[in-house]
């Protein structure tokens, strides 16, 4: 069966993130599409729903730093380098967070957890292979749902560090 997608102008309203990028004035776009409860990868589901490159799509990860619970943006076609997140951010030790504490944290269920609007603002590592692109999506907030915008903004809405987290 085929997902529907939609692709709708940026609108204020809807989720934490879409209204944290209306109040910032951030040009974005809003993609949904039908979420399969039965698909392995969150990330790999809205790739394949929006006709998106994999590299293109970023999942977001809450990981711990040396106890301090800590975002990690990184392409959906690839995983999270623990140990490079920990040197991106001074630290000695990463390791993944538990999901209730990174539910809770943020504000967001799993795999609808947003870069953006979080409910306690995180500090934040954005692999540096989003600056290849002219734009990228990342969740907007809920499952069947991305916002797509520049990577410059998204470094900069989230105040992230650039560096390379991502294995492919």
């Amino acid at each position: 069966m085929a997902k529907k997608q939609k692709k709708q102008p940026a609108q204020a309203g809807g989720t934490p993130a879409t209204v944290a990028l209306t109040a910032a004035g951030t040009p974005f776009t809003v993609h949904s599409y039908e979420h399969d409860p039965s698909h392995p990868s969150y990330g790999e589901e809205a790739a394949e729903a929006m006709g998106v490159s994999p590299d293109r799509v970023f999942k977001t990860l809450v990981a711990e730093v040396d106890g301090t619970l800590t975002v990690a943006i990184v392409p959906v076609a690839g995983s999270l380098d623990l140990k490079a997140l920990a040197a991106a951010v001074a630290g000695k030790r990463a390791m993944m967070a538990d999901p209730a504490a990174a539910e809770r944290t943020t504000g967001y269920v799993r795999g609808g957890i947003s870069p953006l609007g979080q409910r306690k603002k995180l500090r934040t590592v954005l692999d540096d292979s989003a600056s290849a692109h002219p734009t990228v999506c990342v969740s907007a907030g809920r499952r069947g749902l991305e916002v797509e915008l520049a990577p410059g903004d998204l470094a900069s809405l989230t105040d992230a560090v650039l560096a390379p987290i991502g294995r492919g």
